[in-house]
């Protein structure tokens, strides 16, 4: 693409190109598509695990699009007299290890706990900004994979009982969606999940299921506060606050992801925490509306090479267009209806996605020294006894079962504690092939 001439004469980068409306809008719209399918599957999975009315549930989507909205335009545009945003075609998107830790938080503390979970953690990414280059180091692959294994895990137990409350419509679903996966490409294979959603339901309704839609007016605020007054928790929080810390390394790839995309020379000491601050703010918007951490996604990167449209005016553009989704009452009070099985199976593949994306953080540590290994072996049986056997710290003080009873707060705690102690005490690790590994041939040096 020719980049455009600035007024004064000034090459126009392509990240910065401004686009005629009529190429604009339908570009904006492939954006929409490869982003909207996170929000609605996963609100309407919090939804119906927590048993919310259609009418509740579609509050909670509308305020969800509208804060993804929110995200995007200030991660496209940014403030810059608040060094919020990165100026980067991204978009905003309630992320779906961020929706298992509020949805675990919520069944066993309740709601109330969940919402101020998110703001105390939205809150403290705010605090530890400053502190980015230090904190991102606590969170190699090993930590991070290890705590998204357990959230897939967990979740997937919270899930399959969704299915077993109606089988048939479940593996009808779960089938949809893995023949969608297997036959679609580019940006319509990034929406299986919303399609198999509406499969199921279009399954339901002909074989003699009758949905539940609210009635209302064409557009509605949502509502604040859904849950009743925030309960803050710091123990209760700690899975999420593990998450925010987590979140900046996975912003830091995403950020090199991006730039390199868009032809921008990567500055993440320049670029996370403003990616971050952006991601806190909006999450402040989620803990009052009811719903989970937001975080900056880069699963729509492989439209701008599909396209070879850089402009972060199309995400911005994008972003309108959610707001407008989120504003439009009918929409969201139909897909708030979608039955329990359907949703309960999108949960399966979502949360299984999940621990699949934790195994690849996993595979990408060096296991061959056996340190890392032993470290991973004692987080997945700290994070895993209480999954499998709940009833173990039943006998603990409250506060000692809020720390060890959650499996992903203990796993991820774990993690880091048994890497940083591994690293320091532990036996020198030397690289593969290196002349004092006595293990390796001689041959192997370059490996």
């Amino acid at each position: 693409m020719t980049s455009t001439a600035a007024p004064s004469g000034a090459t126009v980068a392509p990240v910065d190109e401004r686009l005629p409306l009529q190429r604009l809008v339908p570009l904006a719209c492939q954006h929409l598509l490869a982003g909207v399918a996170a929000p609605v599957s996963s609100v309407i999975l919090i939804g119906t695990t927590l048993k919310l009315s259609t009418g509740q549930t579609a509050s909670l989507l509308s305020a969800t699009l509208v804060l993804c909205g929110i995200g995007a335009l200030l991660q496209s545009l940014g403030v810059r007299v608040l060094r919020v945003g990165a100026r980067l075609p991204f978009l905003m998107l309630p992320g779906g290890a961020a929706v298992a830790i509020f949805l675990q938080i919520a069944r066993e503390y309740g709601p109330a706990t969940a919402s101020g979970s998110v703001l105390v953690s939205a809150a403290f990414l705010l605090c530890v900004l400053p502190f980015y280059g230090r904190l991102v180091r606590l969170f190699p692959p090993l930590v991070m994979g290890t705590t998204v294994v357990l959230i897939g895990i967990n979740m997937i137990k919270v899930t399959a009982p969704m299915v077993a409350s109606g089988p048939g419509l479940g593996f009808a679903t779960l089938g949809v969606i893995a023949f969608f996966f297997l036959v679609l490409r580019g940006v319509w294979r990034q929406m299986a999940v919303l399609l198999g959603l509406a499969c199921g339901t279009l399954i339901a309704v002909l074989t003699g299921t009758e949905l539940q839609v609210a009635h209302g007016g064409t557009f509605a605020l949502p509502d604040l506060f859904p849950y009743g007054a925030p309960h803050f928790d710091l123990l209760a929080a700690i899975p999420l606050l593990v998450f925010a810390l987590a979140s900046l390394a996975e912003a830091t790839g995403q950020t090199v992801l991006n730039s390199e995309a868009v032809g921008r020379a990567p500055d993440p000491g320049r670029d996370v925490p403003r990616i971050a601050r952006a991601d806190a703010l909006v999450s402040l918007g989620s803990g009052i509306f009811g719903t989970s951490l937001m975080v900056t996604s880069a699963e729509n990167i492989g439209i701008v090479q599909l396209t070879r449209v850089r402009s972060r005016f199309v995400t911005a553009a994008a972003g309108v267009l959610l707001i407008v989704c989120g504003l439009l009452t009918p929409l969201t009070r139909l897909l708030a209806a979608i039955p329990e099985p359907v949703v309960g199976a999108a949960g399966l593949v979502i949360y299984a996605v999940i621990a699949v994306m934790g195994f690849g953080m996993l595979s990408r540590t060096d296991l061959s020294h056996g340190t890392d290994s032993v470290v991973i072996a004692l987080a997945l049986v700290i994070g895993m006894l209480p999954i499998v056997a709940p009833e173990m710290y039943a006998d603990l003080p409250s506060w000692a079962r809020t720390l060890f009873g959650s499996g992903v707060a203990a796993g991820a705690i774990a993690a880091v504690a048994l890497t940083a102690v591994f690293r320091a005490l532990g036996p020198a690790v030397t690289a593969p092939g290196a002349p004092d590994d006595p293990g390796a041939p001689p041959s192997d040096a370059s490996r």
